[in-house]
């Protein structure tokens, strides 16, 4: 397995330093760029294909962001720490769930 150089980690830690202080935002703007380049995404989000609202407005959306964001940042916390990311079950369970339903839809 390859790791970070120290240079690497470092710049990962200054960046999340930087990030954390506006997750909401920025973990929803990283969503809405991903839609605003690939439109047919938003089939993919249960609580946006049927939905005429525009992305950014919708609460549900702003909730999902913040989610993963923090799921993300925690799993490299993690990786740091330990060497290995843990996930309770439940939640890859519920991940999983809700992936499969968005690709079956």
């Amino acid at each position: 397995m390859v790791g970070f150089s120290e240079k690497q980690e470092a710049l990962v830690k200054e960046s999340w330093e930087v990030m954390k202080h506006d997750a909401p935002n920025l973990s929803l703007r990283f969503f809405t760029l991903i839609l605003e380049i690939a439109p047919a995404a938003k089939g993919m989000f249960s609580f946006l294909k049927d939905s005429d609202e525009i992305p950014q407005n919708n609460p549900k959306l702003k909730a999902h962001a913040v989610k993963v964001f923090k799921m993300t940042c925690e799993s490299a916390i993690q990786l740091h720490e330990k060497g290995e990311v843990v996930v309770a079950d439940t939640t890859l369970r519920w991940l999983g769930a809700i992936h499969m339903l968005g690709m079956i839809s």
